[in-house]
């Protein structure tokens, strides 16, 4: 009896070896299959058509925000009051935008190779000035994200182009107000693109 239990356990043994052997060589397979496709991709928009369309996109966005954050540094000397400090946050939220583009870029392989678009209109020397200055800047970073956001092709990219755009938006409202609309005249068209005047503009001030 005691050479058949002995035998029977020898056997479960030698079952459970073998069992353990077949699951780590599937596992090894697995592994290599995985590596090997991680090889494929591993240098991102180098070698990706899509990625690198998505990591063009993505710097021209950061571009935007980069002239963006420059237009409210010298926009901020002839701010004051709740103005000055909604300029401040928006400012901060611009270099947010900043920094999460440029994971996204780094996220897809690419490279980041966006600069700030020089500011072509004299430096601002009235509250007005200013605030159409601003007006126009937040304007263009939410046009770009808005159109970017379809053209995108990974899911990460689109969303943030699509959160970029809502935080603009809402940009666009409060310097509305700060130049003279009413609440209701501040909040944005149903489908706004990014090319609306500032209010008080004529059409020709505002294009």
């Amino acid at each position: 009896m005691r050479a058949e239990r002995w035998e029977s356990q020898s056997a479960e043994r030698r079952r459970g070896a073998c069992r353990a052997v077949f699951f780590f060589a599937v596992l090894a397979m697995v592994l290599a299959v995985a590596i090997a496709g991680c090889g494929k991709k591993g240098k991102g928009a180098a070698t990706d058509s899509e990625k690198a369309a998505d990591v063009a996109l993505l710097n021209g966005l950061l571009s935007r925000e980069l002239t963006l954050i420059e237009a409210y540094a010298v926009a901020d000397p002839e701010l004051r009051g709740q103005l000055l400090a909604a300029a401040a946050e928006f400012r901060g939220q611009s270099q947010a935008h900043v920094d999460a583009i440029e994971k996204a870029i780094r996220g897809l392989g690419g490279e980041v190779e966006a600069e700030a678009t020089p500011l072509e209109a004299p430096r601002p020397h009235s509250r007005r000035e200013a605030l159409d200055l601003l007006y126009a800047r937040e304007n263009a970073a939410f046009g770009l994200a808005v159109e970017a956001a379809p053209r995108l092709q990974a899911t990460a990219p689109t969303t943030l182009a699509a959160a970029l755009a809502a935080n603009h938006a809402q940009h666009l409202a409060v310097l509305r107000q700060g130049l003279g609309a009413s609440l209701a005249g501040a909040v944005p068209a149903p489908l706004e693109t990014g090319t609306a005047p500032p209010p008080g503009s004529t059409p020709e001030e505002g294009g």
